[in-house]
């Protein structure tokens, strides 16, 4: 595998003015010259590991501090911006983007906001224009944009999908639940003891039931019967969140800047489903059971009593300072191959618009239900990973009633396969086994690829009428 550069000037010269420490202060105490000093600030010089540990000892900051994983996603997130054919910014050399990302990540994340809201703009105008056309009368103020379920997404991405105030509250009441041998009762006592909330099962059979319905007046909290039990546990998980953790999720609310009060009220049912998922997946015991299971995900749901989908997701968020699991991505995906959850701590990125790779093993995962599909993958800056993917499907509550389907992934980088009970018998060493893939066609610069469906921003095509190979177009 290929050892990257980490290029990190942003990170050096934020901690060094933040400090109030000049170039040739900083310079001295790392051993260096001022001028190789500026050229590491300014991302002519990647950090050597040497470099790294003396800039550690002298911020008082773990290395992960110098990490070039923020600088990455900024790149992506980019290049995904500049692909919109709106700007049209397709033939931008990708060595530009870079320099824009490397040297001046404020205005790459102004073009990001401003791509974002002409994408949410255009939503609303076409939402618009779909509830005209079919003459419902919906008024105009009733079609909001999706931007607030965007910010909320980057959100958890940007912190890297743990909140260890919520998370470190969930353990500690998970060891206050109520003592008992199935894990649903232990939830309902709690709510009954602590909050005189009464729980229900609804055998209602209309076709919008709520899966979870409280009402306060009453103190009671229903939910659905048709629900798995470990759907079931979570929505009593999701109860106690809101009545005892309000104030923790509010703080992260606030501390988060939301740009608008829908985002807030989205952050809020998610933050509530974090403490939910780690108060039936308390952190330590959790960690402990995936090392000693080898992060069987089926083994870990039978003895958590949770759902693969839950276990797969509290996997991504193991990354407590000073106790970080394997890092690992999770997603989710529907048919269509639209992305409806993604969750990294890892460097795997996502597109923000579109379906992922076609050559991902999760959109095989449709084929073959009930089967775990493992997938050897390498991304074009040479990251290899280990892929593990699953259909899911949930029960009908009667005949005929509609059934979700959906596809769940997760993953890790390849070096830490033999920590995996699914790196078994792998032979990661032969390049063959290796599937090429990419995070979406505009974003990948491979020229070779037979799933292909559009040209990679910033490159040149290069189009011979004589000659044809599966796209109509050569990379150069």
């Amino acid at each position: 595998m290929r050892k990257r550069k980490v290029f990190s000037g942003e990170a050096v010269r934020t901690l060094r003015q933040a400090r109030r420490i000049t170039q040739a202060e900083l310079a001295r105490r790392l051993g260096i010259s001022t001028s190789y000093l500026n050229q590491i600030e300014h991302n002519q010089r990647p950090l050597t590991a040497g470099v790294l540990l003396e800039l550690s000892r002298v911020f008082r900051v773990d290395a992960q501090a110098f990490s070039d994983d923020e600088q990455d996603r900024l790149l992506l997130g980019l290049k995904d911006a500049l692909a919109d054919p709106a700007l049209g910014a397709g033939d931008i050399p990708a060595a530009e983007i870079k320099a824009v990302a490397q040297s001046a990540p404020g205005v790459a994340r102004a073009l990001l906001r401003l791509q974002a809201d002409h994408r949410a703009l255009l939503d609303r105008y076409q939402s618009l224009d779909d509830a005209l056309s079919l003459r419902r009368g919906a008024p105009a103020a009733t079609v909001a944009p999706n931007l607030p379920y965007d910010e909320v997404r980057d959100f958890f991405h940007d912190i890297g999908n743990y909140v260890d105030s919520l998370d470190t509250l969930a353990e500690a009441r998970a060891a206050r639940l109520p003592g008992a041998d199935d894990p649903s009762l232990r939830l309902a006592r709690a709510l009954e003891q602590d909050h005189r909330v009464a729980v229900a099962l609804d055998r209602d059979l209309a076709a919008r039931r709520p899966m979870r319905r409280f009402d306060p007046a009453t103190r009671r909290l229903q939910i659905d019967a048709f629900l798995e039990p470990a759907s079931q546990r979570f929505a009593m998980a999701h109860q106690l969140a809101l009545l005892e953790a309000g104030e923790a999720i509010e703080e992260a609310v606030a501390g988060a800047g939301f740009a608008s009060p829908d985002s807030g009220a989205i952050a809020r049912i998610a933050l509530a489903n974090y403490y939910a998922g780690a108060l039936m997946l308390p952190y330590g015991a959790f960690l402990r059971a995936a090392s000693d299971l080898r992060h069987d995900v089926s083994a870990l749901a039978a003895l958590f009593g949770a759902s693969l989908e839950q276990v797969c997701h509290r996997l991504s968020t193991l990354q407590r300072p000073g106790q970080e699991g394997i890092p690992f991505y999770f997603l989710r995906v529907d048919r269509a191959g639209n992305i409806t959850k993604r969750h990294s701590a890892t460097r795997v990125q996502f597109a923000r618009y579109g379906g992922a790779c076609p050559l991902w093993n999760i959109h095989e995962a449709f084929e073959t239900p009930d089967r775990m599909l493992v997938q050897m993958a390498e991304m074009p800056d040479g990251t290899r990973y280990l892929s593990m993917a699953t259909g899911v499907t949930k029960a009908a509550s009667a005949f005929g009633a509609p059934r979700r389907r959906y596809a769940i992934g997760f993953g890790c980088e390849l070096a830490y396969a033999d920590r995996l009970v699914y790196g078994d018998g792998l032979d990661w060493q032969k390049p063959r086994a290796l599937t090429p893939i990419g995070v979406s066609c505009r974003l990948c610069d491979r020229p070779d690829c037979a799933q292909r469906a559009y040209p990679p921003v910033g490159r040149r095509l290069a189009v011979d009428r004589n000659r044809r190979g599966e796209v109509p177009y050569e990379l150069p």
